[in-house]
């Protein structure tokens, strides 16, 4: 059975885009039609449209078509596990549009006195946006964390998560002191330069990022709190953030 292709007007009847855009997306090698007629015409298959789906739900969330080509193209690209994280992200954007539209009701029942900036904070979007990029090899630092990854044997890798889980413990037993101590923060920098030496180049930016994943992600912050202690994981992120300028 042969596969029904869509033409330009077809697609953009579909799906709501304009023929000048896939006209632009094909020459920008985002997304190629399945065939071109001899007169011309641009045709799109059904691997073409999943293509396009997947384009435009990163669209909705905000990514650059550079980086969208480079998620897409990379060898490692799931779909499964991309729309995943597509519903991870627009449950973020969800509950951060829930909290504005509270905001706005509080301001339009109590007035402008009412403040409160946190509710602009996309921080938790855009460090979860980041993940996603360095997940497909979209970032410096992950292409990095690949090329010393592929050299590391699966003993290897176990041995640097057990000295990274050490250093959390150190960590936590330190805690009653206060992040800004110049013995926690001198333990904050021996971490930063250990993901460094094994992972990735750690810069300040990146460390600071790391910080909130180990709170807001339950997977890092039930791991560090079980080395340390309990709130071990605050701790470290209270401290990256108080951390000396180097």
């Amino acid at each position: 059975m042969t596969e029904k292709l869509m033409s330009v007007h077809e697609v953009a009847t579909l799906t709501g885009i304009t023929a000048r855009t896939l006209h632009y997306y094909d020459e920008i090698g985002l997304l190629k039609p399945a065939k071109v007629t001899e007169a011309g015409y641009r045709m799109y298959d059904d691997a073409a449209l999943g293509r396009l789906q997947n384009i435009l739900l990163f669209r909705e969330l905000e990514f650059p078509l550079k980086e969208i080509n480079a998620i897409l193209d990379s060898p490692d690209f799931d779909p499964s596990e991309a729309i995943a994280q597509q519903i991870r992200l627009l449950e973020l954007q969800y509950k951060h549009l829930g909290e504005l539209i509270a905001f706005t009701r509080e301001i339009q029942k109590k007035g402008a006195e009412a403040m409160n900036f946190d509710v602009f904070d996309k921080s938790e979007i855009e460090k979860y946006e980041e993940e996603v990029k360095a997940k497909w090899g979209n970032t410096k630092a992950y292409q990095e964390y690949r090329q010393k990854d592929i050299s590391r044997d699966k003993e290897g890798y176990g041995k640097l998560a057990d000295e990274m889980m050490t250093m959390f413990s150190e960590l936590g037993k330190i805690k009653h002191l206060s992040p800004d101590a110049h013995e926690v923060q001198e333990k904050i920098s021996a971490l930063q330069q250990f993901i460094t030496d094994h992972y990735y180049v750690c810069t300040d930016e990146i460390l600071r990022g790391l910080g909130e994943m180990y709170v807001c992600d339950e997977r890092f912050k039930n791991n560090i709190d079980k080395a340390g202690g309990a709130g071990t994981a605050d701790f470290v992120r209270q401290a990256i953030v108080l951390k000396h300028p180097s």
